[in-house]
């Protein structure tokens, strides 16, 4: 199965200069508790944007740069070599960046999203997601405190 999972603001705002424009720690762990153990596959702007790579996981990134090798990382030249090498018993996820979930989008079973109740300036965007093609299956609104600057909601939508 291919999950893409990713947080997208109102305005399908993903992030600015390849940085999120937000802080939401419960986030980052429903991230982390959701993707380890599996295959994720993402874009090299990505990649670069972790200050290491992320631990328990294997990371496929997909490059249009010929000598790009990073330690640790599987990389191709497109979505269809990445999902190509990942396990087919098991879930992969795709995990960004913009350009990589509207390649991805065609491929993709089920889409994790954490929908941040603000609209955001952004240079990267989650893709439109066609509700004729994608059931929201579960909702789960969550309030800003002292923690979360903004109200967010976990969808998980499923291709019809």
């Amino acid at each position: 199965m291919i999950t893409m999972i990713a947080a997208a603001a109102e305005n399908n705002a993903l992030g600015k200069d390849n940085e999120l424009v937000w802080h939401l720690p419960n986030d980052f762990k429903r991230f982390k508790a959701l993707t380890s153990g599996h295959y994720i596959i993402m874009g090299r702007k990505t990649f670069e944007s972790f200050p290491k790579p992320l631990p328990n996981r294997t990371h496929v990134v997909i490059s249009r740069q010929k000598d790009y090798a990073p330690e640790g990382c599987i990389v191709v030249s497109s979505m269809e070599k990445a999902i190509a090498i990942c396990p087919k018993d098991q879930t992969t996820f795709i995990i960004g960046g913009g350009q990589i979930y509207e390649l991805g989008l065609a491929y993709a079973d089920t889409i994790e999203l954490t929908l941040v109740h603000h609209s955001f300036e952004a240079d990267a965007f989650f893709p439109e997601i066609d509700r004729n093609n994608w059931e929201l299956t579960t909702s789960e609104f969550h309030n800003k405190d002292e923690k979360h600057q903004y109200d967010y909601t976990y969808q998980t939508f499923t291709k019809k």
